[in-house]
């Protein structure tokens, strides 16, 4: 009995060796060009939904003068904050501010309430990309003095 173990066990080795070898997926080319086009479009889109504070919303006769002289006035009083002007028919919209939270586009509301009456919308903002500090350790700054 035992001089027939080694060889079978011999034997099960050799079959459960790997094979090596390419394998191929073949699929439908318009999928591949759906998922192509998908990527292509995600990195065109720079935006993440967040929140705006809308400051106006004009319409009628000088309505687009009225919304970029807004705009323009509002940048100057804030220059670091951006400032967009949408047209929706027949509205042209005056939105501040590229908020990634609720909390923050209220904090900025209660700041400019006074000279600017607005209210927060939902809409697609323009983040800032994020800085080294952001994602570092808290220690890293402790390990480099």
């Amino acid at each position: 009995m035992k001089r027939f173990l080694l060889p079978l066990l011999l034997l099960c080795g050799l079959a459960c060796q790997a094979q090596t070898g390419r394998i191929t997926i073949t699929g439908d080319v318009t999928a591949t060009q759906m998922v192509e086009r998908h990527i292509e479009l995600n990195n065109k889109v720079k935006t993440i939904p967040g929140y705006r504070v809308q400051i106006a919303s004009f319409s009628g006769a000088n309505s687009k003068t009225n919304a970029f002289n807004l705009r323009d006035r509002f940048m100057l009083d804030y220059p670091g904050v951006q400032a967009y002007i949408v047209f929706d028919e027949p509205n042209f919209k005056v939105k501040v501010g590229d908020f990634r939270s609720r909390l923050e586009a209220y904090a900025f509301l209660q700041q400019i309430k006074e000279v600017y009456k607005g209210y927060l919308v939902k809409d697609n903002i323009n983040p800032e990309p994020p800085t080294v500090e952001e994602y570092a350790p808290d220690d890293l700054e402790s390990s480099e003095e």
